[in-house]
């Protein structure tokens, strides 16, 4: 049987499965969708682990200032950020520029 934290990683891998092509979220919107608002860390947590799926996009999901912060795990210094600008996405200073334009709320699921 599965345990509450990976219970709670796996809430966090079906929102990100949904951003759409060419858009980003942030750790607190996915948090808020899985109806868990105070854990943005943990959302961070999941997606330090995420890299072990290949169909997790996990270069989607940014902080609430559209930052790179995730950028470390990724293999390679700019893959990140190579990755959102195949997508259409402007990054500088790792940053997205334009950032609201970008940005995807996922709905609320309780």
């Amino acid at each position: 049987m599965a345990n509450s934290s990976t219970d709670f990683f796996l809430k966090v891998y079906d929102v990100v499965r949904e951003i759409p092509y060419g858009k980003v979220t942030t750790y607190g919107a996915i948090a808020k969708a899985i109806g868990e608002a105070k854990s943005a860390r943990t959302v961070g947590y999941a997606m330090n682990a995420s890299h072990q799926f290949d169909d997790i996009p996990a270069h989607r999901v940014v902080n609430r200032n559209g930052v790179l912060t995730g950028k470390h795990h990724f293999p390679g210094t700019y893959v990140m950020q190579q990755m959102l600008e195949a997508e259409g996405i402007e990054v500088v200073d790792d940053k997205i520029i334009n950032f609201k334009t970008h940005l995807w709320e996922p709905e609320i699921r309780l």
